[in-house]
């Protein structure tokens, strides 16, 4: 097996231009830590309210983004309300909280759009009656004051690059692979399925992608189409899992049929299921965001657009490629194991 390495992109973030707060502050956050606590925020910051819209509440991906939102909320002393649809694949609810978050008069909006172009409206509207609307993990095509996300398409290209290390440490020369996805039009999970073919393709040539699947987010779909590629193709050399949906139901088929120690999967992302999953060897290596940061981060962003400060138009907190070897590093333990929280009754 390849060696172990830790691969972080870069920031995309100018020095200074995010507020003074954040120095002292959200990095000794950023993980989910303490640090100092008290009136870390500026005055005029107080009483402000800000809504945190992810694209699923049944994720604990989406939960951890809470739980970084509701602490910088009362790191801050501002009001933050947390909601989301049940589903990814429910963009209509996910308009309507933002139109909800309009008629309540809020300052701002965090927001993981669960489509590039469905909420471009809605996000225009939000814009107009002078809320502030700050995007996270995926981009939109409309305009917004700020965007803090993963390089996905280089993210992919890691998960890309350790699949073709772990085909070739069995010997394989040449073979197909599945590629799993959960959701078909998100930028996001469109960037990681690009870059991960980018990065087979130049690490492996000699391996092929045989089909992209889409599970609409959903586990035993993503089980059953595992089951189905490792039935129908007899030169499956591995799997890329493209989020933890689509991982957990990778890895439960690996498990049901006894796979795991000849099968090579890469996921993307971390939960309490694909962390046993990565502990079991049911599934060889995850690519992993910081959902915290996300939260924790936006509502930062959102607090210096509301109060005038300038803000960097894209922010990349980075990934990691956590396996076996250093999941019970201190630093990758804590980004595979974030604190979350709910949504907000």
């Amino acid at each position: 097996m390849a060696r172990n390495r830790i691969l972080f992109s870069t920031p995309l973030l100018a020095a200074g231009v995010v507020l003074a707060l954040v120095i002292g502050l959200v990095v000794g956050k950023a993980l989910g830590g303490g640090g100092a606590q008290g009136n870390a925020g500026p005055g005029k910051a107080s009483g402000l309210r800000i809504d945190v819209i992810v694209k699923a509440t049944d994720s604990s991906f989406w939960q951890s983004m809470f739980a970084g939102a509701q602490r910088a909320g009362e790191d801050l002393g501002v009001d933050v309300g947390r909601f989301g649809p049940t589903s990814e694949t429910d963009v209509s609810d996910q308009v309507r909280l933002v139109e909800n978050s309009i008629s309540r008069g809020v300052d701002a909006i965090v927001l993981a759009a669960n489509s590039e172009s469905a909420l471009n409206k809605v996000i225009d509207r939000a814009r107009q009656s002078g809320i502030k609307v700050v995007t996270v993990d995926g981009t939109v095509s409309t305009q917004n004051e700020a965007f803090i996300g993963t390089n996905n398409l280089r993210a992919g290209e890691q998960a890309g690059q350790r699949l073709c290390q772990l085909v070739t440490a069995q010997g394989r020369t040449s073979g197909r692979v599945l590629l799993e996805n959960a959701v078909a039009g998100v930028q996001a999970l469109g960037d990681r399925a690009k870059g991960f073919r980018q990065g087979l393709a130049a690490s492996c040539p000699q391996l092929t992608v045989w089909q992209e699947r889409f599970n609409n987010n959903d586990i035993n779909t993503a089980a059953n189409q595992t089951n189905d590629a490792l039935g129908a193709v007899p030169d499956l050399v591995g799997i890329f899992a493209a989020n933890n949906m689509s991982g957990n139901g990778v890895a439960r088929a690996i498990k049901d049929t006894g796979r795991a120690a000849t099968l090579p999967v890469v996921a993307f992302d971390s939960d309490p299921q694909e962390n046993a999953a990565l502990a079991d060897g049911s599934i060889d290596a995850l690519v992993v965001q910081n959902p915290y940061f996300f939260g924790y981060q936006g509502v930062v962003e959102a607090i210096a657009a509301s109060t005038g400060a300038k803000v960097p138009l894209s922010l990349d907190p980075g990934a990691v490629l956590a396996d076996q070897g250093n999941m019970n590093d201190p630093a990758v333990k804590d980004l595979l194991n974030p604190p979350t929280a709910q949504a907000s009754q």
